[in-house]
């Protein structure tokens, strides 16, 4: 179990690795100068050399990208944004923090309302209450979470006036951002749910609880869920990382300070290293997820952490065997 922890661990490495060359070098390769800028018109050489020089960008390629990996792997250091001349690490502490706020209780919603639904729209197979079901998760499914933004906004904060539009300055001011993030989540974690539990609950192991008399939540709970877990935990993972990253669309429209807003402003005014830097937040924070999945891959499969047992046995009957021939 161990070694399965850790090759997954050493996996991200790489990753990041590669990431950081990835963005780096498209970053470095688009059109534009960041010094000219910054300066704008009228600017003379020394200027201009000196700017270069305190923004690091009078080395080449390989020095600005090896600068810029040994100052994120030493001192955490992402460098300062080209227009606030605010460290990105300060914005991340003060942004991150809203973000992830938002996206767990995203989640949070997405696993209380998801998972029941789909569980009881696949018992209730081929009933009015399915196919309700079934429906709005299509609806929801298909509309962006931009659409599902602007008509919460317009509908409850413009017309009805009974939530805020924008900000996070009450309680009020959570719900249509949360909102507009779980209900797509929702419908996709009901649909996979169904799906999912319609095969389990035709399986053979199935029908043996239910010829032994065990009550249908216990045959539910203990049976058919934990073999469901494992398509359910890949989306979910993927969900969570995907929110708890920051999501531009909604950020942007409720004027939420987080790390979507943060990326977008950069976007725009092509500020490259706080570019570069939301996007390998985004891109750790994955693969702190898809590690995370792994890991409980292994403690809901037992199949899966055996795989692991089988070869450090079998390593050591080897040299057991070795060492008595020997």
């Amino acid at each position: 179990m161990l070694r399965y922890i850790l090759k997954r661990v050493l996996w991200v490495i790489p990753v990041m690795l590669g990431v950081v060359i990835i963005v780096f070098t498209i970053t470095y390769l688009t059109p534009g100068d960041p010094v000219m800028t910054i300066l704008g018109s009228g600017y003379t050489p020394e200027r201009y050399a000196a700017k270069a020089a305190e923004l690091g960008l009078d080395k080449g390629y390989f020095g600005q990208l090896v600068a810029y990996i040994w100052n994120i792997i030493t001192r955490l250091d992402f460098g300062k944004s080209y227009n606030s001349n605010i460290p990105i690490v300060q914005e991340f502490a003060a942004r991150y923090p809203i973000s992830v706020s938002i996206g767990l209780l995203s989640c949070m919603l997405i696993a209380i309302i998801g998972l029941p639904l789909g569980i009881l729209s696949a018992v209730k197979q081929y009933s009015v209450l399915d196919y309700s079901l079934t429906t709005l998760a299509l609806i929801f499914a298909a509309i962006p979470s931009f659409v599902l933004s602007i008509l919460g906004l317009v509908i409850f904060g413009v017309k009805l006036g009974w939530l805020p539009v924008s900000g996070l300055d009450s309680f009020k001011s959570w719900i249509l951002p949360v909102l507009a993030n779980t209900l797509p989540g929702v419908a996709g974690i009901m649909r996979m749910t169904r799906t999912t539990m319609l095969e389990v609950i035709r399986q053979d192991y199935i029908r043996t609880a239910r010829s032994k008399g065990l009550k249908e939540s216990v045959i539910l709970r203990k049976h058919a869920l934990k073999n469901c877990l494992i398509p359910l935990v890949t989306i979910f993972g993927g969900m969570i990382a995907h929110t708890t990253a920051g999501s531009i669309i909604v950020e942007n429209i409720f004027n939420i300070r987080g790390m979507g807003t943060y990326l977008y402003s950069a976007i725009l005014a092509r500020d490259y290293p706080v570019i570069n830097g939301c996007v390998l937040l985004i891109a750790f924070v994955v693969c702190v997820m898809n590690l995370l999945v792994d890991i409980t891959y292994a403690f809901i499969d037992p199949r899966i952490r055996s795989q692991y047992e089988k070869k450090r046995v079998t390593r050591k009957k080897i040299t057991t065997t070795k060492a008595e021939v020997a």
